[in-house]
């Protein structure tokens, strides 16, 4: 027994110098908040750099108390290294925000990290118009760098140290089909992923600009729309410029982002839009969205919502966008509407975006692959002795694939359920409760009731904060990261 927890121990040690070698290039990414600190002259430089050297000084610590421990990392310690990495970098990132928040306790600093590098984009915060420039940018920062994945960054960068990368990346990036590569190497591949997403957050802020925005709420605000954050500089969050052109902008980023971004690499490198439309996720998103857009319009202005049926398709479009692809921007208080149409933007979210996009939920392909095998199981009863093969954009889907697409939609539902009622269990109302951990799980942002578009997660209390930032968590790693490690045989040796 003392020797296999021994080996247990030895097993974990490449993890901890893996963390430490995260934290110590997590550290980096505090350099430009120190920039915009000091170009907006708001004081808060000397909170990031304490902040930016106890991380570098935590990292150090660990890496080098583990430095001989040098290997691959394993598929079962991957999934570890990607959980722990996850909440490590949250915690960590929350000292800026302790420090130059006067009041703001751990629970709530803890809160608005998670949900930043889950691109959740809930907050607790109040007075973001107000907010040091430089927070704000942190905010946004920890969103656009989650949008990706800090792990899919990192092993662009530490096979360079000596640490493979494959089973992080399976680990961590989206979607029930992890092993079509863009390029040979995985280092390649996240460079090539990182590229695409860099070049696009760079056209959206340039268009925000264009629009009418500020450079920082330009900059800020493009990161928040292509990690399908949704956070914001300002309370009122889009509603604050009451602009279609710039609402105009975001839908298009925001449905580039909810595309998988292997398609959209490969568009870039045939230098052809067919990839698209060979894309049976992004036909299929675009057409429900499109959909869904035409009858919430019709019936927001059928119920007198709006006065004027293009007023009514500018407000449908943007807020169901925005929450069907788990972005969570609001450009009106659409929580006074009739409640069917804020829930078929918070059930939207569910399915939506795609694999290998910066969105939660489910995933587009998921469902796809769901319906086939509900047509096919009905087809079966009425021809049992036919031979059926699920196939999707052409190719045939494994049946490993689709029994872990039901046991995936099987945990998430179950999980929905559980976390729902632990939240009724507090006292918080029905709607508030559900909405709140659907927002959670889907990584969507504002849910209804007292955490609707016009309010925040700051009305809850610590409990209840702690119960959606787990939501954040689990909903962000996919369900069977988070999972998997709390089962008897990933433990035994």
């Amino acid at each position: 027994m003392r020797s296999s927890k021994s080996a247990a121990v030895r097993g974990l040690l490449p993890v901890i110098r893996v963390l430490g070698l995260l934290l110590m290039l997590f550290s980096s990414t505090y350099l430009l908040p120190i920039a915009c600190a000091l170009i907006y002259g708001d004081g808060q430089h000397w909170q990031f750099l304490v902040s930016m050297a106890i991380n570098l000084a935590i990292g150090t610590l660990l890496w080098l108390l583990t430095r001989q421990a040098k290997r691959d990392i394993h598929p079962r310690e991957g999934f570890l290294l990607v959980a722990l990495t996850w909440v490590l970098m949250s915690a960590s990132a929350t000292l800026p925000l302790m420090l130059g928040i006067e009041g703001l306790s751990f629970t709530d600093a803890m809160f608005e990290t998670v949900s930043g590098v889950t691109t959740t984009g809930g907050t607790v915060l109040t007075g973001l118009d107000t907010l040091a420039p430089s927070l704000n940018f942190w905010r946004h920062q920890l969103s656009w760098l989650g949008g990706m994945g800090i792990i899919v960054l990192a092993v662009a960068i530490l096979p360079l140290l000596g640490v493979g990368g494959m089973q992080l990346y399976k680990a961590e990036t989206p979607g029930p089909i992890k092993d079509d590569k863009l390029t040979p190497r995985i280092t390649q591949t996240a460079k090539s992923l990182w590229l695409v997403y860099i070049a696009a957050t760079f056209l959206c802020a340039i268009g925000f600009r264009i629009a009418g925005m500020s450079w920082l709420d330009a900059i800020c605000h493009a990161f928040a729309t292509l990690s399908l954050g949704g956070a914001s500089t300002h309370d009122s969050s889009f509603g604050f410029f009451n602009s279609p052109q710039i609402e105009a902008v975001a839908i298009f980023f925001m449905l580039f982002a909810c595309i998988n971004f292997s398609t959209h690499f490969q568009v870039w490198r045939s230098a052809s839009l067919r990839s698209y439309w060979q894309d049976a996720e992004a036909k299929a998103l675009l057409a429900l969205l499109v959909a869904a857009t035409a009858i919430v319009s019709v019936f927001i202005w059928l119920q007198g919502v709006y006065p004027d049926y293009w007023q009514a398709l500018r407000f449908a479009a943007f807020n169901l966008v925005s929450i069907a692809s788990t972005t969570g921007f609001a450009n009106t208080d659409y929580g006074l509407w009739p409640i069917f149409a804020p829930l078929v933007f918070l059930l939207l979210s569910c399915v939506v975006s795609s694999s290998g996009s910066t969105g939660g939920g489910i995933k587009m392909i998921r469902m796809l692959i769901l319906f086939k095998q509900s047509r096919s199981e009905m087809f079966t009863l009425m021809h049992p002795n036919a031979v059926q093969v699920i196939k999707l954009g052409g190719k045939v889907i494994p049946q490993k694939v689709v029994t872990a697409v039901l046991g995936f939609i099987h945990l998430y539902s179950i999980s929905i359920l559980l976390l729902t009622f632990i939240l009724l269990a507090t006292g918080l109302d029905f709607i508030s409760s559900f909405t709140a951990i659907i927002a959670s799980i889907n990584n969507t942002g504002p849910g209804l009731g007292v955490i609707g578009p016009a309010s925040n997660f700051g009305v809850l209390n610590d409990f209840q904060t702690w119960v959606c930032t787990f939501a954040m968590l689990l909903g962000r790693l996919e369900i069977f990261t988070v999972f998997v490690i709390f089962t008897p045989s990933f433990w035994r040796d």
